[in-house]
């Protein structure tokens, strides 16, 4: 997040009027505001990061002498408040065409993936997104707000708001929470972050959620399937989806049937190939992270689960495993692995292949739970490892709905 004293640096940056509609009464008025367009071109200049790809490792090696700075303790940073972490930043949709043009799609709304492209350049590393809202207007200014809630030695929560103003009045669009980790200047090992002072009992409410969250996220960890076995009660679910596709007629272990209404896991996944380009660097000079999470929406469910309508999205999680270097070859797998009445959970797996080793390597695993305006078939497993992945969604399908 940003001090104030970066927001007024940048508040002389105005945004120019060519249209009245959407407009916020701030924007009309003319104030000057911290613009989207400007975040990343700050922060670059914060961090001695440099804006050409050829210049990169001049500015790597300009930003290690920077190592001599960093405290040996926690307790040598000064303590800072949630207030001083304060940040709002515009989105002008309402009042520069030239920019929606590069937000709206073909369904005459907004382009998320455009969306979580700005939200990772205001925070990193996105624990969850909450939709409140399933349609943002095209030609109406969004706001962005957010703040630290929780900091530990070396790691920081952050929460983000985005608003749309229509109507006459801001209306809440999404929540995000956001984990970001304190790295040194050559992003080698973690530094430590100044702690936070709690001021009011709200404050203090805050940061106890914070804790929570951290909690959830290492009990995530900790049982995860890749570690260890699925619980009694998963193990019978398991056992009764297998039980359900067996041919009564054979009464044997290879003669599977689909059960009605249902399809096999296997026939809804899809897979893409992206090439990182450095055009879709962050300021440290490897693959942004809005640009995989925009990559990764795109594995939404299969036709056979949605027809002509655009799912309605509704909530993400994301697990960053290691950073995407420039010039990889990024291999996405989309697979839908739990439905629900109206909802479908989709887990996305991305990793880079080396193409001289042919060695594959996990970047991300995204989460997202969609609804649709239909109820939709179920999935099926077949093998073991389809049922993992069946349990894996199904868990964080009851993660999502137990925090609505």
């Amino acid at each position: 997040m940003f001090s104030p004293r970066f927001i007024k640096s940048v508040a002389a940056l105005t945004c120019r009027a060519f249209s009245q509609q959407g407009k916020a009464p701030d924007m009309a008025e003319g104030n000057a505001h911290l613009l989207v367009t400007n975040v990343r071109n700050r922060l670059r200049q914060i961090v001695g990061a440099s804006t050409n790809w050829k210049d990169h490792q001049q500015a790597l090696a300009e930003r290690t002498c920077l190592s001599k700075h960093l405290a040996n303790s926690q307790e040598e940073l000064p303590t800072k408040t949630m207030k001083e972490s304060e940040i709002e930043v515009h989105l002008p949709l309402g009042t520069q065409p030239s920019l929606r043009e590069k937000y709206l799609n073909f369904h005459n709304s907004v382009r998320f993936g455009r969306i979580l492209e700005d939200l990772d350049s205001l925070a990193a590393l996105v624990d969850k997104i909450d939709m409140r809202r399933n349609i943002i207007l095209p030609d109406c200014d969004i706001k962005f707000t957010g703040h630290v809630t929780w900091v530990g030695k070396t790691s920081i929560e952050a929460k983000m708001h985005m608003t749309q103003f229509h109507d006459g009045a801001y209306t809440p669009v999404l929540d995000a929470t956001f984990v970001m980790v304190a790295r040194d200047p050559e992003n080698k090992r973690a530094a430590f972050v100044n702690p936070l002072k709690l001021e009011t009992p709200e404050e203090e409410k805050i940061f106890q959620q914070g804790e929570i969250n951290k909690t959830r996220r290492v009990e995530l960890s900790t049982a995860s399937l890749l570690r260890v076995a699925p619980t009694a009660e998963e193990r019978t679910l398991v056992h009764s989806l297998f039980l359900n596709t067996l041919d009564v007629k054979t009464v044997s272990f290879r003669g599977r049937i689909l059960p009605p209404n249902s399809v096999w896991m296997e026939d809804a996944k899809l897979k893409g190939l992206e090439i990182c380009h450095p055009q879709e660097r962050n300021i440290f000079n490897r693959i942004f992270g809005g640009f995989l999470m925009r990559k990764a929406r795109r594995g939404r469910p299969p036709p056979l689960f949605v027809a002509a309508a655009p799912p309605l999205f509704s909530h993400i999680i994301t697990n960053f495993y290691s950073p995407v270097e420039i010039g990889s070859l990024l291999l996405l797998s989309s697979q839908v692995c739990y439905t629900e009445e109206h909802h479908v959970q989709v887990r996305v797996h991305t990793e880079v292949l080396d193409p001289l080793t042919r060695q594959h390597n996990t970047t991300n695993v995204f989460h997202f739970t969609f609804q649709v305006d239909k109820p939709v078939p179920a999935v099926v497993p077949q093998s073991y490892g389809e049922s993992m992945l069946y349990l894996d969604g199904k868990r964080h399908f009851d993660e999502m709905m137990k925090s609505q």
